[in-house]
């Protein structure tokens, strides 16, 4: 089961998810999504567990929990959109002058 991890501090790494997240169980992958202009964390991440049983109580056990000082959010990940990647990027209107 692919979950989803948000409101993540800034100093979370994937392996933190993945040491957090074994405790319940297998985990094949973990990781924070990070922002590829700025190099920082988005505060967001996914877990990838092979089995059910075990990512559904990590997931009840683990939403809304205090985790390197911000309460977490854990749940199961939406399917990710049929299309592009990135959708166009809007103008900035500050630099269309």
């Amino acid at each position: 089961m692919n979950i989803f991890v948000a409101k993540l501090s800034s100093d979370t790494k994937g392996e933190d998810l993945q040491g957090l997240f074994e405790t319940y169980g297998r985990v094949d992958s973990a990781k924070v999504i990070i922002d590829r202009d700025t190099n920082q964390s988005k505060g967001f991440g996914f877990v990838e567990m092979p089995e059910d049983r075990e990512a559904q109580a990590a997931i009840d056990e683990l939403n809304e929990t205090d985790f390197k000082g911000s309460r977490i959010v854990v749940k199961k990940a939406r399917p990710r959109a049929e299309g592009p990647a990135e959708g166009p990027r809007r103008p900035n209107p500050r630099f269309n002058r």
